[in-house]
């Protein structure tokens, strides 16, 4: 079959209609767009770090511009965690444990040297987790003791460019259809 050629008038009046009236994107797009525009963040609070992160869901820094400012108190309610402060080894297995209760995808940012690396407790501290990418994988992370809310809100910015580069429909597929390694086992 061949195409069919219309006259140039006819041409460019439905060039028009269909570019007034006709969204073409992917699935991709749109679901990104839906996660960046309304993340929804968990608090894990732990220590001086959570007053800066108090103080970002003010109205000075008015959080809800960026589609970040309902902060939840249940991870089944939340798809970004912020975990902000000292991070002990009984606190890790818990924090581990509420991050498996959030529904995917999920993010999480580290915030402050102590939840990134242990902070100033992790030489003389045994029981200091020496980064909280040990126990939960970590998207962005806030450098500072503590962090400003700027820099809090500039790693939310970060982790909204990254969720707009994200693929959930290859995740998905990832999910469903497992590849097939060579000795024959499936890897996810």
């Amino acid at each position: 079959m061949g195409t069919i050629q219309l006259p140039e008038e006819t041409q460019k009046k439905l060039d028009e209609i269909v570019g007034e009236n006709i969204l073409l994107t992917t699935v991709d797009k749109i679901s990104n767009w839906a996660r960046y525009s309304a993340i929804w963040p968990f608090t894990f609070g732990l220590a001086c770090c959570a007053i800066e992160m108090m103080t970002v869901g003010s109205p000075r820094y008015d959080l809800d511009r960026f589609g970040a400012g309902v902060f939840r108190a249940s991870p089944r309610q939340a798809d970004l965690m912020i975990v902000a402060g000292t991070v002990t080894l009984k606190m890790g297995e818990r924090l581990a444990r509420l991050y498996h209760q959030m529904p995917e995808p999920r993010y999480v940012i580290s915030m402050g040297s102590c939840a990134t690396h242990g902070g100033p407790y992790w030489q003389h501290g045994y029981h200091v987790l020496k980064g909280v990418d040990r126990v939960v994988p970590v998207d962005v992370y806030v450098p500072g003791c503590p962090p400003r809310p700027e820099a809090l809100i500039e790693g939310i910015l970060l982790l909204q460019k990254k969720i707009r580069k994200d693929s959930i429909t290859r995740a998905s597929l990832k999910r469903w259809f497992p590849a097939k390694s060579q000795t024959g086992q499936v890897s996810a």
